[in-house]
């Protein structure tokens, strides 16, 4: 087997200037706020480093900006990457705080060799703004050792791997302080050195546990690594260094997360209409909006737009200092209609999802409404106002085999006071209402009345004539 192990030295930091459009130096301090651990190029450039004190840090650079490290941070952050890592390798296995091991030796006859596996993980690193150290190894141990002491080369040569690994000194093999004095004492300083130790002799000198430790990267011993599993949802959060006080700087983040999500949505196959957004505050609840669409959707511009006219009904109740956007709900993806094999002419149906979407975001989710047909032959019972729903089949009824209706159906029947000009169609017979007390039995004609309209009038067997309709 064949393993790559990404090493990001400094995620968190990472993730939080994806989120933020300015570039003012940032330090990330651990979590006692004493010292700093990972620090932004623009940072470093005025002469902060890892390991220095939070204390002189601010007296070089007084309007630093700081975040302090938070565990559960990290872990969902290392989530966040390996769900785009899983696209690309079915077997991952996460290794907090900052590492990500997969088994690529599968993946070679797919992607057309090892280089084209390299290559596409480093072109989804810079397209999301990632710095991490690759490693390849024959055994998980040894590419997470040749990634995090940035040895890492596109070879799949197990002499090759060896010899890198050999020439490194007792402390980049992650060996504990005391392990590392007790070796050195028998002359050890390379672990090329510790290779060539005979393995009971190992045993006996050092510990059962350190034999193990050498076997595993050697791959000599098993070490089954357990594979992670994407969870059922999607989940992206952005963490901000400086409060959003306006719903304008939200986009920003949002634009990035949305893409995130169409690349997942597209990757599943599927679709969805239901988002939640989650705005933390520093001294107020959080916020949480609930954006759904008309139908199944999966376009981030879309989203955006919907988003976007939410914040201008709904302004911030406060500042913003984090966000999170949910999706638990997802839906199975058909075929666009309205298009041919080529996808030249437009998705009429999807332009009128995303109208209506538009529409509801702007004015409510329950302001619009839509008719719908219902089982009675009376005009005036024959619709029904309901939610707008979307349909993606077209209907099979053709207008032509039914009789005329106008556009315009008054609230009531109106007595007709004028003998028409012209008749045009007719009679229709409509009976019925029997089964509920309110039964009619009418004849219905298209005619033209001498000012020139065109109404819709019957003649009721037992009341005379009425207008019930105006046509365009």
């Amino acid at each position: 087997m064949l393993w790559l192990y990404l090493h990001f030295p400094h995620l968190l930091l990472d993730h939080i200037r994806r989120s933020n459009e300015n570039s003012d130096a940032l330090v990330i301090v651990e979590g006692s706020g004493q010292k700093i651990i990972q620090a932004c190029p623009a940072a470093r450039d005025l002469g902060i480093n890892t390991g220095m004190r939070l204390k002189t840090a601010l007296g070089l650079v007084p309007d630093l900006c700081i975040v302090k490290a938070d565990q559960q941070q990290e872990v969902r952050t290392l989530e966040d990457q390996a769900r785009w890592l899983y696209r690309y390798a079915a077997h991952i296995v996460l290794v907090p705080p900052n590492g990500l091991l997969a088994e690529i030796g599968s993946l070679q006859r797919l992607y057309g060799g090892l280089s084209a596996v390299w290559q596409a993980v480093e072109d989804v690193l810079h397209e999301r703004q990632l710095t991490a150290w690759p490693g390849i190894g024959h055994t998980p141990l040894a590419a997470r050792l040749i990634a995090r002491n940035g040895k890492g080369e596109c070879s799949s040569d197990k002499n090759h791997i060896l010899r890198t690994l050999g020439q490194m000194p007792l402390v980049a093999a992650e060996f504990d302080g005391r392990t590392c004095t007790r070796l050195q004492r028998l002359g050890l300083n390379k672990l090329e050195e510790v290779f060539r130790l005979p393995p009971a002799e190992m045993a006996r000198r050092l510990s059962p546990e350190i034999l193990a430790y050498i076997q595993k990267i050697l791959g000599s011993r098993p070490d089954p690594q357990t594979p992670w599993q994407p969870p059922h949802y999607f989940r992206q959060q952005a963490d901000f260094v400086q409060e959003i006080e306006r719903s304008q700087g939200l986009l920003f983040p949002l634009q990035r997360i949305l893409s995130e999500l169409e690349k997942d949505l597209c990757w599943r196959q599927q679709d969805t209409d239901s988002l939640l957004l989650v705005l933390q505050h520093r001294h107020a609840e959080a916020t949480r909006l609930h954006i759904r669409t008309s139908g199944p959707e999966h376009r981030a511009e879309a989203f955006l737009s919907l988003i976007s006219l939410r914040f201008e009904q709904q302004p911030l109740q406060a500042p913003v200092i984090s966000l999170r956007l949910i999706v638990k709900r997802f839906l199975d993806r058909e075929a666009p209609g309205g298009q041919d094999l080529l996808g030249e002419n437009q998705d009429l149906n999807e332009a009128w999802h995303t109208l209506i979407s538009r529409l509801q975001a702007k004015l409510g989710h329950n302001a619009l409404k839509q008719l719908t047909p219902q089982a009675d032959h009376r005009p005036e019972r024959a619709w029904s106002a309901a939610d707008v729903r979307r349909t993606n089949r077209a209907s099979t009824t053709t207008t032509g085999q039914l009789p005329q209706r106008p556009l315009w159906l008054l609230q009531g029947p109106q007595p007709l006071e004028e003998v028409p000009q012209a008749w045009f169609a007719g009679p229709e017979r409509i009976s019925g209402g029997w089964w509920d007390g309110q039964r009619v039995h009418r004849d219905y004609y298209v005619a033209q009345l001498n000012n020139g309209q065109l109404a819709w009038v019957f003649r009721d067997i037992r009341e005379g004539w009425f207008v019930h309709g105006w046509f365009g």
